[in-house]
């Protein structure tokens, strides 16, 4: 599969961020200045867990259960991608 560089909205400060191909949310937000709590980078722990406001994600971790994925409600932004061409977060 081939990732796609996407928008992600900052929904509390209203910032527009654009995430490379080859680039994670969480990458993304750390470069931009945003503090974010992470942990093990890798979709396992849970840590990073960031409530989805509008959009549909690509979830990519093993975190979430299969009911909570197609909720889309939150993302795990370590290691998931957006499948829309905009994501917004509650960040």
């Amino acid at each position: 599969m081939l990732d796609t560089a996407f928008k992600l909205t900052l929904q509390r400060s209203g910032r527009s961020l654009d995430v490379a191909a080859d680039t994670t949310i969480l990458e993304t937000v750390i470069a931009a200045g945003v503090e974010v709590s992470y942990s093990c980078m890798q979709g396992l722990c849970g840590t990073c867990e960031t409530k989805v406001i509008s959009g549909t994600p690509d979830h990519r971790d093993d975190f979430l259960n299969d009911d909570e994925r197609a909720s889309n409600s939150v993302v795990m932004i370590c290691c998931s991608r957006s499948l829309s061409p905009n994501l917004v977060l509650d960040l």
